[in-house]
Formats: C-alpha cells, structure tokens, sequence
C-alpha cells in the first residue's frame, strides 16, 4: 500500500466526517468481491462486505449462534433476491440488508451503515 499526502482541505473534510459519527475503514478496491472483513469501529467488530454487484454491507461480527467474532469469514451468496453471508461455524445465513437469519427470523445481528466516499468505504460508529 502506498501512503498518499492529503490536501489540507481533504484532512478538514475527513474530520468533519468523523465527528459526524462516520469512520474511515479502508480503501473500496481491498474489498474483494465476495469476500469479508473485520474492522474495528468504536471498539465493536464490524464485517464488512462487497458483492459482485458492488454492493457494501456491513454487519456486527459477533455470529449469535456460537458467541464467536467469525461472519466476516462467512460464505456470501444469495437466497432469492436476498443477499447472504452464512456463519462459517453452523452456516445459519444471514441477509446482508437487514442482518436477520434467513434460517430462525426470531435472531438477527446489527446492521451498520456503510458507504463509499470517492475510494475510500466509511462505517457510522453508533450513537454518533
């Protein structure tokens, strides 16, 4: 990875952004498609993941199942129009969109707002 010299305005903005409760994760190109990965958010393990699409979506780590930090290390696919990752521990599939087990509706993990700025994908840290 290179380390690019911000802009004094770039650096303003970026702060701006932070204390708007968004947090900088990582460049969009190191998501690969299909894959995930964890970041660290205000102390709180997010997975974040990027679909063939394009798509960003990003849930709590935690899989509700087994207690273990592991859905970034999840299989993603789809059911139906929905798209999934499946827990790589008891392969519960959870919608990316809304964070409920496809699989028992009752259990769901947290959803987080992810977005693209430019190339670099940002995180809301909650209660920001």
């Amino acid at each position: 990875m290179s380390t690019r010299v911000q802009s004094p305005a770039a650096l303003q903005a970026r702060a701006e952004d932070a204390s708007a409760g968004w947090m900088d994760v990582c460049r969009y190109d190191e998501l690969v498609p299909e894959r995930g990965v964890a970041a660290l958010v205000a102390a709180e393990q997010v997975a974040v993941f990027r679909t063939f699409d394009g798509m960003l979506y990003a849930l709590g780590n935690r899989d509700p199942f087994s207690g273990a930090f592991v859905l970034s290390r999840g299989i993603v696919g789809s059911l139906g129009d929905a798209p999934t990752v499946a827990s790589p521990l008891f392969k519960q599939a959870f919608d990316l969109r809304t964070g409920i087990c496809l699989t028992d509706p009752e259990v769901a993990v947290p959803v987080h707002e992810v977005r693209r700025v430019g190339e670099r994908v940002e995180i809301r840290v909650r209660g920001a």
